[in-house]
């Protein structure tokens, strides 16, 4: 019979970053809120943190991050001009990122990584299993990560992290997983990790995205954890002491995905998202690729 683990109920965002690479437009407003199509990018976030049943969101902030705090808020304000227009479409949309979770917010005072980030959210998240999404990375809707997360986690106990192949030289963007294989053909077994390899030393081409679920085991090996890559607390560095000891928190186990996923931390990758997500909805896709073809022939006619 299989075991079954403690159902996860928490979700932590980390969103404490300074977003330097979309300088000046983050000077005064937090890359989480920058716009992909409508919406902010932490909101895709939250929505898929609440669809996989994660209800109670923390959210690490930090300096000027208040916005974050005021778009998941009510604005009677708001609310009440567009209620006294009767412009219900557009009040369902303001209400509804006030309606999705029920928000907590702590702030990280001293941008120590990543790990620290987590380490944060210790007295919220208790002695219990826990996810971590990180604002970079958008998973489209149709293709459920961190759902197939959690029931890993629920059947093996221990970590969980969700992996991506990545073309061997661009490894040493990311955090790196050596793996074995599993019963399953998108589970493997995480026997090791290193934080950004150059690309000769990498044990894979398996790359660490923005998900992760975490046993609370993590919290213990964090306090500990000196700075690594980068004079920062890595959770890589963290996860690398649970893959090797089982007895400590679990097993670590990862996800491969191979599904949709959108990279808004790049300049260009954020633009593509932009022109991914607006081509695919129904509002406004249709022109909008119209539009695109034409601007596309244009551009192949002048070159």
């Amino acid at each position: 019979m299989t075991e079954l683990h403690p159902r996860i109920s928490k979700a932590v965002i980390p969103a404490a970053g300074l977003g330097t690479r979309f300088l000046p437009a983050t000077k005064a407003t937090p890359k989480e809120m920058l716009p992909v199509v409508d919406k902010p990018a932490i909101q895709y976030v939250v929505e898929e943190a609440v669809s996989a049943g994660l209800e109670d969101v923390l959210m690490v902030t930090g300096r000027n991050k208040r916005p974050l705090e005021d778009h998941f808020d009510r604005n009677y304000e708001l609310e009440s001009a567009l209620g006294k227009k009767g412009d219900a479409d557009r009040l369902a949309k303001v209400q509804e990122s006030s309606d999705l979770a029920t928000m907590h917010y702590v702030r990280q005072g001293d941008p120590r990584g990543l790990g620290h980030a987590v380490l944060c959210a210790a007295p919220h998240v208790g002695n219990e299993p826990f996810a971590v999404l990180l604002g970079d990375d958008l998973i489209d809707p149709r293709d459920p990560l961190l759902q197939r997360m959690i029931e890993v986690q629920e059947q093996h106990g221990g970590s969980v992290i969700a992996l991506m192949e990545v073309a061997p030289e661009q490894i040493h963007l990311y955090g790196c997983a050596a793996v074995e294989s599993t019963g399953d053909s998108d589970v493997v077994k995480v026997t090791g990790l290193v934080e950004k390899p150059d690309p000769a030393d990498a044990p894979s081409n398996y790359a660490i995205i923005g998900r992760y679920v975490l046993d609370p085991h993590v919290f213990d090996i964090l306090r500990k954890t000196e700075p690594g890559r980068g004079g920062e607390i890595q959770l890589t560095d963290a996860l690398q002491q649970l893959a090797e000891d089982e007895k400590v928190g679990g097993p670590v186990h990862g996800v491969v995905f191979k599904g949709r996923r959108y990279d808004t931390g790049d300049r260009a990758d954020y633009l593509r998202a932009i022109v991914r997500l607006a081509c695919e909805r129904e509002d406004l896709g249709p022109d909008f690729r119209t539009w695109l073809r034409s601007f596309v022939a244009e551009e192949m006619q002048e070159r």
